[in-house]
């Protein structure tokens, strides 16, 4: 009998089922489809739409993409048209839609849509009665709506929420725009350019409204005025206003239903927090980056008894926590981070907030924390105390905590010296789901057993400790960790070969700056959801297995830097075509650049310092989004691809090192290119027109190859150039004067070539000073989204959870942009490599080893932030400028093997951070400055090949030597009464005497004919004798 029930229920199930679907979508609605694919008129409606089949007439457009229907009656019930419009022009047409009689959700977000077609607009929609939810975020639409082309008569009552975010709205609103909104309860206007909305007393329009977001538009403090007409107001969002002026106990009274108030990222007036207590229904007030200042007033916001959560975060709050803070007893959430706070928070009143579930002290000055302190706060979820001191007891007082986390974080905190091992208190924690305790220098073996401890820990960072051994694997499957990062500790040993058994769903793995061995285990194949991967600066060898890049097809980053990976780059078959991060540097990768690459849509791939064969890829060029090539240091050859012209959006391009020939393709003028290394390679021919558009410029490097002909005019053009290295080429000419346009250069390197003529004055209008841009190699920041991870507050049941996932940065610690700006430069006599902060603060000009002439431009002597300057193996003459004196950075003054004639001047000894001074080989008189100071540790060698120079360190004595081009010192010409000659004064009147005598025999001549006989009987006598000495 029950038998038969059954079987008799299992009959009308599977007819109601066939009966439920049995006729699929409506063709009305199907037909309808169709026409919106075709309206769309674009290659993206085959892309995103290429399931809405017109040909297959028996398709079920309730099971096309983007579609949802009622299960019952097979009506449309929801359409999400985001992102499909690809036209920046459009306008949208309304009617397209009538159709779908029973639609409750429409977007048609992101389309940028300018508007309506004309008659067929906003009010075609009020024929859609079941129409609750329509999004319009991100498009240009300028106005609400189009009021020549409906009748106020018409209502859109059904609809309840409406989503107009970050459109071309601007100027006032007025509240009748939404009158035929007559149910609205949630209206969403932020990220436009509102400045005003014009409310009217006693207006029945928006009467049920709930939710209202104005953020990021232009409103002032009086909008709260405004708001008083909305009687059922809920939540306001008016964060990221100018929000001038203050605001009055009275105008907040007004608003005494309000429950949710944001006002973040707002320049608040510090009175706000006296006033805001009349708000008396207030449950969550967030003032996170409002630029507020001061200790904390003890009266006002203390008087929200009924608040559950409050953001204070990201503010200069300075002194101790007012005791009115214990009035809070309903307190949930209380976020201090990223102020000044001090004082010991033993002796606040935190302890008597009880609810308290969320607690963040990170980043503030506070007094050192003992853990303890939060033991009373038995409703604890998360604390968050970054970059402060704590102090937690030692195992002879150790104490049971009340409370069970889920979020721990304290990284970066000075722990007691005496215990460098995880707070004890974790060991009785079961429920952690996040702990951060990096930055900390503990010590101890891998903590297997917070693992064990909380089976539900989702996120693990223990990065930049100095835990030691094995990797030590929990004995039980941890199917939610999604994130582990012990980077830069001293863990070594293989990978244990079951780690993809155990972490299956592991999303992101950092294990960087370790000492761990052997291959990647086979067990990895297993991580099919993992999206970043870092390996690097390990001992790592062995190929990549097959495995692994067939199963993880998630991958998007993979680094694998500085280790002994050997054999092809990847395999022959593999999966990775999400892959977007490619770092192999640094290994003993071989053979060619696989062409199978061809089919990824690489951001970023480094592969320098391997040793790969062949040509340079010219499929690279169809990478629309390759915005970093770094090649340096293989062996790769042929010329530069003209392909690689296509990559507009390229910022970092390095190829130094290989043996590349041919010319600079003339093509290479990206407006977003920083960076271009092609040093060291067999590049050859003038220097063309490549770069010169590239007005995001920084670093040219061409050094090193066979290039010739002069330096071009456009050179001057490349306002962002701070490194300029083209030493060791073929060039000639004059050094141009458009060099000195370049105001923001820092790097200059134009020793070994063949440039003539003077040194240009102007280049002393160059600064020549540090910047951090030089070491920037670029960033890809945009797409970080791709790793972003939970906010704290998202562990916990809070309204702030949202708005803070939206507001806060919060990322794994992948490197996403990896690409190294390193440049060498030649100074004190030595190749140095610099990166980093160390090549921001390095400037210098190495002009050395051409055919310079003429005089040193005593102006070089004003750029006073120069750390370098080369002249050496010149023509260079005339004397040394005293104002090198004004160079009170330099290091490194080369000015040898030139014709510096002249005393050394004394003002030189003032150069207090002179390392290297080298002024032989020249013709330079006189003494050697004192020996004080930096000037105290050159030997002779920076002196030497100077015949008419003396004194220490130098063997020639300035006083015993009785040379007359040797020169005393001044004092003791003072003291031994001139009694040298002064060679100059001697010249003169060696010169005059000589004209006098000559002078005085030519006129006795012209006067006496006596003489005149004479004088030329003798010459012609002495004349005869010679001839007569040379013929015998």
């Amino acid at each position: 009998m029950e038998l038969g029930r059954f079987w008799w229920w299992v009959v009308l199930v599977l007819v109601q089922s066939c009966i439920s679907r049995s006729f699929g979508c409506w063709e009305q609605e199907r037909l309808g489809l169709l026409r919106l694919k075709a309206s769309i008129n674009d290659l993206n409606s085959d892309f995103f739409l290429s399931s809405w089949n017109s040909v297959n007439k028996d398709s079920d457009c309730c099971d096309w993409e983007r579609v949802k229907c009622n299960i019952t009656t097979g009506r449309v019930i929801q359409l999400a048209l985001d992102s499909t419009w690809a036209k920046a022009d459009g306008y949208l047409n309304a009617s397209l839609f009538l159709p779908f009689e029973e639609i409750k959700c429409l977007d048609l977000s992101f389309n940028w849509f300018h508007g309506w077609i004309p008659n067929e607009g906003f009010e075609r929609f009020s024929r859609l009665g079941k129409l609750e939810v329509l999004y319009l975020n991100y498009n240009h639409f300028n106005t609400i709506l189009q009021s020549y082309s409906y009748s106020y008569s018409t209502e859109i009552a059904s609809l309840k929420k409406l989503y107009l975010r970050s459109n071309n709205l601007s100027g006032s609103i007025h509240i009748q725009d939404f009158e035929i909104f007559s149910n609205l309860e949630e209206l969403y206007l932020g990220g436009n350019k509102i400045v005003d909305f014009v409310t009217i007393e006693g207006s029945k329009s928006l009467s049920k409204l709930k939710v209202l977001d104005l953020s990021s538009n232009n409103f002032s403090a009086q909008i709260l005025e405004s708001m008083a007409e909305f009687p059922s107001l809920k939540i306001l969002n008016i964060g990221y206003n100018k929000w001038e002026g203050s605001v009055t106990t009275k105008e907040l009274g007004r608003l005494n239903n309000l429950e949710q108030l944001y006002l973040h990222g707002s320049s608040i007036d510090k009175s706000f927090l006296r006033n805001v207590g009349v708000m008396t229904s207030l449950n969550v007030l967030t003032l996170h980056n409002c630029g507020l200042n001061g200790n904390l007033p003890d009266q006002g916001w203390c008087e929200l008894r009924n608040l559950q959560e409050l953001d204070l975060s990201d503010n200069y709050f300075e002194g101790i926590l007012p005791s009115c803070l214990a009035n809070l007893i309903s307190l949930r959430v209380l976020d201090l981070s990223f102020n000044h706070f001090n004082g010991n928070i033993a002796h606040s009143q935190l302890s008597s907030l009880t609810s308290l579930e969320y607690l963040s002290l990170s980043n503030n000055y506070l007094n050192t924390i003992t853990l303890s302190s939060f033991s009373n706060l038995s409703n604890l979820k998360a604390i968050l105390s970054d970059n402060n001191k704590i102090v937690y007891e030692t195992y002879s007082k150790t104490w049971t905590p009340t409370f069970q986390l889920k979020v721990f974080s304290m990284s970066n905190c000075s722990f007691n010296r005496l215990n460098r091992t995880p707070p004890e208190f974790l060991h009785y924690q079961y429920h952690l789901r996040e702990i951060d305790l990096s930055h900390n220098n503990l010590t101890g073996k891998f903590p297997t057993w917070l693992l064990e401890n909380n089976p539900t820990l989702e996120i693990l960072s223990l990065r930049n400790n100095s835990f030691t051994g094995p990797f030590l694997m929990p004995y039980h499957f941890q199917p939610n960790i999604t994130s582990i990062d012990i980077s830069n500790n001293h863990f070594r040993g293989p990978i244990p070969t079951n780690f993809g058994l155990i972490f299956p769903n592991l999303e992101n793995l950092n294990m960087s700056r370790n000492a761990f061995q052997g291959s990647i285990p086979t067990s990895f194949e297993n991580l099919v959801s993992l999206k970043a991967l870092d390996l690097s600066n390990n001992f790592f060898s062995g190929a990549i297995p097959e495995h692994f890049t067939m199963r993880c097809s998630s991958l998007t980053y993979l680094k694998l830097s500085y280790n002994n990976f050997s054999g092809q780059i990847f395999p022959t078959n593999f999966n990775l075509t999400k892959l977007q991060f490619l770092h192999l540097d640094n290994n003993h990768f071989s053979g060619k650049i696989p062409s199978s690459f061809s089919s990824i849509d690489f951001l970023s791939i480094d592969f320098s310092n391997n040793i790969l064969l062949g040509m340079v890829p010219r499929w690279m060029g169809n990478m629309s989004n390759l915005g970093e090539i770094s090649m340096a240091k293989n062996q790769l050859e042929g010329p530069i691809p003209m392909e690689l012209c296509k990559l507009v959006g390229i910022t970092f391009l390095d190829l130094s090192e290989n043996y590349l020939s041919g010319s600079i393709p003339s093509c290479f003028n990206s407006s977003s290119i920083k960076h271009v290394h092609l040093n060291k390679n067999r590049l050859s021919g003038p220097i063309t027109s490549a770069f010169q558009n590239s007005s995001s410029l920084v670093t040219l490097n061409l050094r090193d190859n066979y290039l010739i002909g002069e330096i071009p005019d456009w050179i001057g053009s490349l306002s962002s150039l701070s490194i300029l290295l083209l030493k060791e080429n073929h060039l000639k000419g004059r050094i141009p004067n458009r060099l000195c346009l370049l105001r923001n250069l820092s790097l200059l390197d134009l020793s070994y070539n063949k440039f003539f003529g003077p040194i240009p004055h102007c280049l002393s209008n160059i600064s020549f000073k540090a910047t951090d841009r030089k070491s920037d190699s670029g960033g890809i920041s945009i797409f970080k989204n791709n790793f972003k991870k939970k906010s704290s507050f998202a562990y916990l049941e809070t309204n702030l959870a949202n708005m803070r996932d939206e507001e806060l940065d919060d990322f794994y610690s992948f490197q996403l942009v990896d690409a190294k700006q390193e440049v060498e430069f030649t100074t004190k006599g030595r190749a140095y490599c610099y990166e980093g902060d160390i090549l921001n603060y390095m400037s210098g000009i190495d002009l050395s080893c051409n055919s310079l002439v003429g005089e040193i431009p005593p102006k070089l002597g004003s750029i006073s932030n120069i750390h370098a300057l080369n002249l050496s193996h010149n023509n260079l003459m005339g004397p040394i400028p005293a104002t090198f004196s004004n160079m009170k950075q330099i290091e490194s003054l080369d000015l040898s093997y030139n014709n510096l004639n002249g005393k050394i001047p004394t003002q030189l000894t003032e150069l207090t951070s002179l390392e290297v001074f080298n002024v032989s080989h020249n013709n330079l008189s006189g003494a050697t400055p004192n020996r004080n100071a930096q000037f105290g540790t050159f030997d002779e060698s920076s002196y030497e090949g100077n015949p008419f120079l003396c004194g220490a360190p130098l063997h020639t004595d300035c006083i015993k030597t009785g040379s007359p081009s040797i020169m005393p010192e001044t004092n003791q010409l003072e003291e031994e009464g001139d009694s040298f000659v002064d060679m100059d004064v001697f010249y003169i009147t060696f010169a005059v005497a000589y004209i006098t005598v000559l002078l005085g025999i030519f006129t006795v001549l012209y006067i006496n004919p006596y003489w005149r006989w004479a004088w030329f009987k003798s010459i012609d006598a002495c004349y005869g004798f010679f001839v007569d000495l040379v013929v015998h």
